[in-house]
């Protein structure tokens, strides 16, 4: 069988069999849905993103008898290192043939990667960090990711464990049905009428008038909301900007609101429609027309992702999330939504994770993040 080669990408050429691989590997996959290209290009740094203004990004192709078999790319997240005082590399865009030769030579390239500059600890999938795609779909195959998730095939798990990581963290999707309605907790209604009354609770929607003010004080929630969460570095201005100038035409304002207690927004809520459907449809190309065939008539969307759930830490344990759900329901009914997914959650939120099992959401996918670390792997050791 011909060798396995792993080379950096270096040229425009290369580039393109690293940004195609997926076109390629998920031909026949039902399921799969192509990323976004302009936006693709970009979060590889093949274009400007702002998250590299304080990142690096190396990727690597996997090539056998001229044909591209594999891809993967190693991250630093200097924004992420700097606040937890680590030393950590990340590893994400990975795509792999079931073939565990091919799997090993991405990863040991990554790992020489970062050992040369200093760093064995290495976490990952992140695409190419938690703020944008991340983790490894290990349960759930059976349905389509939603909007801004990850999808890959079910032997991902296994190949990225035989190559020495382990499970650090998973993420779930949760999944609810307007049919779900009838069957509510009465104690959540208590708890969202008496936090409604604690604190005279002032609920709206992001305002159409200052739509780019409002995109941007959505961010500055999930940035504050987000302190103490395992993994998590804030977003950099230029990533809000930019976020905020993407957002302003996938936005629903039906499908946001946020809450002000004494005059200052402390939480707010964003669901954003599930579009993977019309990108499959137009093959993730936004230009020239595939913008007006993924943005018009939004009301058939049938499908919500809650994609953000946030609330400063001081009112976190309060149920102003719960009442900012609360407030989203009516609005997103009339607008005709009958699902929703709730996603993703960590499974060391359990505030987030109880409110939605006690409200009868049901969990239909997990994701999980692997760490890997040189001192305890028995293959490191060993050699």
């Amino acid at each position: 069988m011909p060798q396995i080669e792993v080379v950096p990408v270096k040229s425009r050429r290369q580039r393109s069999q690293f940004f195609h691989f997926p076109w390629q590997l998920y031909r026949d996959d039902p399921n799969w849905i192509p990323p976004l290209r302009q936006n693709q290009w970009e979060l590889l740094n093949y274009k400007p993103h702002p998250f590299y203004e304080n990142g690096e990004i190396q990727t690597f192709l996997a090539i056998r008898d001229g044909e591209t078999v594999g891809r993967i790319a190693a991250i630093v997240n200097r924004t992420h290192n700097e606040r937890h005082k680590e030393r950590r590399g990340f590893f994400g865009f990975f795509e792999s043939l079931d073939e565990q030769a091919i799997a090993e030579g991405l990863f040991d390239a990554v790992r020489s990667w970062f050992a040369e500059r200093d760093i064995t600890a290495i976490r990952g999938p992140m695409n190419p960090s938690m703020n944008y795609e991340c983790g490894t779909l290990i349960e759930g195959f059976e349905r389509a990711p939603t909007f801004m998730m990850t999808y890959n095939p079910p032997y991902y798990g296994r190949l990225i464990e035989h190559c020495g990581f382990e499970k650090s963290q998973d993420m779930y999707a949760f999944w609810g049905h307007v049919d779900m309605l009838q069957s509510l907790d009465e104690k959540l209604q208590f708890i969202i009428d008496e936090a409604k009354r604690r604190f005279d609770i002032k609920l709206r929607h992001l305002d159409r008038s200052r739509f780019r003010e409002d995109v941007r004080l959505f961010l500055d929630v999930y940035n504050r909301s987000l302190v103490g969460t395992w993994g998590f570095a804030p977003l950099s201005e230029g990533e809000i900007d930019l976020m905020s100038d993407s957002l302003k035409y996938l936005i629903v304002p039906e499908m946001t609101a946020d809450a002000e207690v004494d005059g200052q927004v402390v939480g707010a809520v964003f669901g954003l429609l599930d579009y993977n459907p019309r990108i499959k449809r137009i093959d993730g190309r936004l230009f020239p027309f595939g913008f007006i065939h993924l943005l018009r008539n939004k009301r058939a969307i049938p499908r919500v992702r809650l994609i953000s759930t946030n609330v400063v830490p001081e009112y976190q344990k309060w149920g102003v999330g719960l009442v900012l759900l609360n407030r989203l329901l009516p609005d997103a009914l009339e607008y005709g939504m009958r699902e929703a997914e709730f996603s993703w959650v960590l499974e060391s939120n359990a505030l987030s994770r109880g409110s939605l099992e006690r409200g009868g959401a049901k969990r239909t996918k997990t994701y999980r993040i692997y760490d890997y670390s040189a001192a305890s792997d028995p293959a490191s050791a060993s050699s």
